[in-house]
C-alpha cells in the first residue's frame, strides 16, 4: 500500500502574482528618477547622486529575485538614514521651505531642495510601505532581529562611504567653484 503524496508546500510568495511589492517597487524607481534628475541639476556631483540610486537599484533586484525579507528590511533602514543624512546637511529644511512656498502660491526658488523634498516624502512612503509588508509577512517568523542586524550593517558601510565621499569631495567642488 503506498502512502499518499503529499502535495509541496508553497512559501508565501509562490503563486502570487508580482503585484504585491509593486508599491515599493514603484517608489524605489522613483527614488532613482529623482537621483537621476539631480544629476542634471547638480553636474559636479554626478558621481554621487549615481551612488544614491545603487541603494534602491538593490531593493529592485531583491524583489525581483524574491528576496523580500531583505528588501523591506533595507526599505525601512536606508531611507531613515538618508533623511538623517540630508536633515544634518540642511537640506531638509530646505526642501521644507520650497513646499511652503507652494503653499502659498509662490514658484520654486530652487530645484534642488523641491527634488529634495519630493525624495524626502518618498523615503517616507517606502519606511511605511516597507514596514507594512514587514508586518504582514514576516512579522513574529523569528528572522527579525538576524534580517535587521544584517541590514544595519550593509546600509552603514553604504552609507558611510557615500558620507565620506560627500566630506571629501566638497573641498574639491569648492575650489573649483
Amino acid at each position: 500500500m503506498e502512502t499518499p503524496q503529499v502535495a509541496p508546500r508553497l512559501t508565501l510568495h509562490e503563486g502570487m502574482p508580482m503585484r504585491l511589492n509593486r508599491d515599493i517597487a514603484t517608489i524605489a524607481a522613483l527614488q532613482v528618477v529623482c537621483f537621476s534628475v539631480l544629476t542634471h541639476y547638480e553636474p559636479q556631483f554626478f558621481l554621487l547622486h549615481l551612488y544614491q540610486t545603487i541603494i534602491y537599484m538593490a531593493i529592485l533586484i531583491l524583489l525581483f529575485y524574491m528576496e523580500d525579507r531583505w528588501a523591506y528590511m533595507i526599505g525601512m533602514l536606508a531611507p531613515v538614514a538618508w533623511l538623517g543624512m540630508v536633515f544634518a546637511t540642511g537640506l531638509l529644511g530646505g526642501a521644507a521651505r520650497q513646499v511652503l512656498r507652494l503653499t502659498n502660491g509662490e514658484a520654486v526658488s530652487n530645484d534642488v531642495s523641491f527634488i529634495a523634498a519630493i525624495s524626502a516624502a518618498l523615503a517616507v512612503l517606502m519606511i511605511i510601505f516597507c514596514a507594512r509588508h514587514w508586518k504582514r509577512e514576516y512579522a513574529g517568523t523569528g528572522k527579525t532581529a538576524t534580517t535587521f542586524a544584517v541590514s544595519v550593517g550593509i546600509v552603514a558601510v553604504y552609507y558611510g562611504i557615500l558620507a565620506i565621499w560627500f566630506w571629501n569631495l566638497i573641498p574639491t567642488q569648492i575650489a573649483n567653484g
